[in-house]
């Protein structure tokens, strides 16, 4: 585990950096698979969505590593596991039929029964008003994640790629001997994104200290199991915590957020984290709030 315990029971707000060295880190399925940008400034973006997909296909080995109850890190959204099958084990594991209706208390019971079993639910939330299970509703996750944007713009490149051999016979009959495709890279791009915790969505759902140190080993490491020559080389540059003195918070998190400032230290175009310094103003923090620097 790691030696950072965040406290449940209180607000924190991060910073999160991570940089791409030529790979695609997000592509658009509605671009052809180009990597997104702001159509307006040229800035790369990262969607919440695959951020929160690299940390579901990460924590339960992190889990593993650190010698945690695996049976309470399950992943609610999984590829290959229909989320309706899921949902109905909560009413049959506590002895209820899907589709009936049931109690305000049954509904919690069942909830609690998902929470319990799958981190994905205790930290984002899950929507479960789906088939046979409308009964269950929403549950609103304590950790929410911005969309990542890069600091300066990128610039996509559209390579040509060939392969030695076709996918139809019929072509290799008829001579043709390479099958041309394209692949799309980002020469550099480093990114930020800021992820909030809620305290009071924190204790519904039940997060412990062992989620929250879990989450930020996560983040840090998860680049490092979700290699493909697709994304090049990604990695996490910085994790900063801001953690406040109670549930409410001790200054509004925009404010924080603004104390982790990038620079550009070179000319021309950015193609490593050295042409970046982080200046890190921890001077003078808000009553109440405490910085932790995880990473960086």
């Amino acid at each position: 585990m790691s030696s950072y315990s965040l406290d449940p029971a209180v607000k924190h707000d991060l910073v999160f950096l991570f940089d791409v060295a030529d790979g695609n880190p997000n592509g658009d399925p509605d671009a052809g698979n180009r990597p997104r940008t702001d159509d307006e400034t040229g800035h790369g973006l990262v969607s919440d969505v695959a951020l929160k997909r690299k940390v579901r296909d990460t924590i339960g080995l992190a889990a593993e590593s650190a010698g945690l109850d695996l049976a309470r890190y399950q992943i609610f959204v999984e590829a290959g596991h229909a989320l309706n099958t899921r949902l109905e084990a909560s009413y049959t594991d506590n002895g209820f039929t899907p589709g009936e209706k049931l109690t305000g208390e049954q509904a919690t019971q069942a909830r609690d029964w998902l929470t319990a079993r799958y981190v994905d639910i205790r930290l984002f939330g899950a929507v479960m008003s789906t088939g046979r299970t409308s009964a269950l509703g929403q549950i609103r996750g304590p950790i929410q994640v911005t969309i990542a944007r890069s600091i300066d713009p990128v610039n996509p490149v559209d390579h040509a790629i060939t392969r030695v051999t076709q996918t139809r016979q019929a072509d290799i009959d008829q001579g043709e001997r390479t099958e041309m495709g394209s692949k799309w890279t980002v020469p550099y791009g480093l990114y930020r994104a800021e992820i909030h915790y809620s305290a009071p969505l924190g204790k519904r759902t039940k997060v412990s200290t062992e989620d929250l140190d879990l989450l930020l080993r996560t983040l840090i490491n998860m680049f490092d199991h979700d290699r493909s020559a697709t994304r090049g080389e990604m990695a996490t540059r910085g994790l900063y915590v801001f953690s406040h003195s109670d549930a409410f918070g001790a200054a509004p998190a925009h404010t924080l957020a603004s104390r982790i400032r990038l620079q550009r230290i070179s000319d021309g175009a950015p193609r490593s984290f050295d042409d970046y310094k982080v200046d890190i103003d921890d001077a003078n923090l808000p009553t109440g709030v405490r910085l932790t620097r995880v990473l960086g």
